[in-house]
């Protein structure tokens, strides 16, 4: 589970570690700074390397960008050598990564997106909150007009999952004076939230909610989370967003809600199918804000996401533990 630890029996002295070619362009130098006994074997547009066979694995940011990932993911399934697997993701739900911990890989991840996502959560809610596309509107029709609209203070927020995403969008609207309520199944006692409730007690949260977050992984218990019955217990002018997983949310109960009012709004970042199909409804629906999968795309992620690899490679080189251990998180997502 992410924060805990996992000491690894001492590597060899060479290592294999499967990575993108542009990952190792950026960061081999200080990979083999700290483990120079790496030697790299390199996916390159889109075709992994013919022997299946590292012992380490990067999972970085840039194969959801050029595409790469499944032929990444391919070769993963194939290796049977592969002992260790670093994802910069913070989720790990998707069923790969179960898989992979059956067979005795270890997996890490990276949280370093959950800043780039809060700021992201709160540029869109303030969006619709000050109806800022009629500024836009009239400034493009050079019209002078005024418009009132919603604050953020006094307003109250319900955050579904308080992991590294939702402690960040909880602390930002917090310090613009909304109300914050976490949903969280196993409270800590030191989340940044005026209110911590159970997962059972969410249906009641939303009913007075402004905003609702949705930032928790997927797994059986959190698929169609947001299904007609939640939605239909939010406020009418209640803004949903989900940067999460797009499975939380079932897609055609949202469009009939949205339709009837309740919620008011959408703001949705992750879909069942990705990229959304052309027919999709979500495209055209004047209450809905659709962005590409790309609320963690803050420019200072992948750096930080390096970092935490390569500290973690430094500990597995020298036989040490390793931080951020997922490998719980993904058996209880996908086994």
């Amino acid at each position: 589970m992410a924060g805990n630890m996992h000491r690894m029996h001492p590597p060899p002295a060479d290592q294999r570690l499967l990575c993108s070619e542009e990952a190792w362009g950026l960061y081999g130098g200080p990979i083999q700074a700290v483990a120079p006994g790496i030697s790299p074997l390199l996916l390159r547009a889109r075709t992994p390397p013919a022997d299946p066979d590292a012992e380490l694995a990067w999972l970085t940011f840039d194969l959801w960008e050029t595409g790469s990932l499944r032929a990444f993911v391919d070769y993963l399934r194939a290796d049977r050598a592969l002992r260790w697997l670093h994802t910069d993701s913070a989720g790990v739900d998707r069923p790969v990564y179960a898989e992979l911990v059956k067979r005795g890989v270890r997996l890490t991840n990276a949280h370093v997106t959950g800043d780039s996502i809060a700021d992201f959560v709160l540029r869109a809610v303030l969006d619709i909150f000050q109806d800022a596309g009629a500024w836009r509107r009239a400034q493009g029709e050079h019209r002078w007009e005024r418009h009132r609209f919603r604050p953020m203070a006094g307003s109250t927020w319900v955050i579904v999952g308080l992991g590294a995403i939702g402690r960040a969008t909880a602390v930002r609207a917090a310090a613009f004076g909304a109300r914050v309520v976490g949903i969280r199944r196993r409270p800590r006692g030191d989340e940044p939230c005026d209110q911590v409730l159970a997962p059972a007690d969410l249906a009641d949260a939303v009913r007075t909610a402004d905003v609702v977050v949705l930032a928790l992984p997927l797994s059986a218990g959190t698929r169609d989370l947001a299904d007609a019955s939640l939605l239909g217990s939010m406020a009418p002018g209640c803004i949903l967003v989900n940067v999460s997983r797009g499975a939380l949310v079932d897609e055609g109960a949202l469009v009939a809600a949205l339709d009837r009012g309740r919620p008011g709004w959408a703001v949705l970042d992750v879909f069942r199918t990705e990229p959304l199909p052309a027919d999709s409804p979500l495209w055209d629906h004047p209450r809905v804000v659709v962005t590409p999968h790309n609320s963690a795309g803050g420019a200072v992620s992948p750096e930080r996401a390096a970092e935490v690899f390569i500290a973690n490679l430094r500990r597995f080189a020298a036989g040490q533990e390793l931080e951020s251990d997922a490998s719980e998180e993904a058996l209880a997502a996908g086994g």
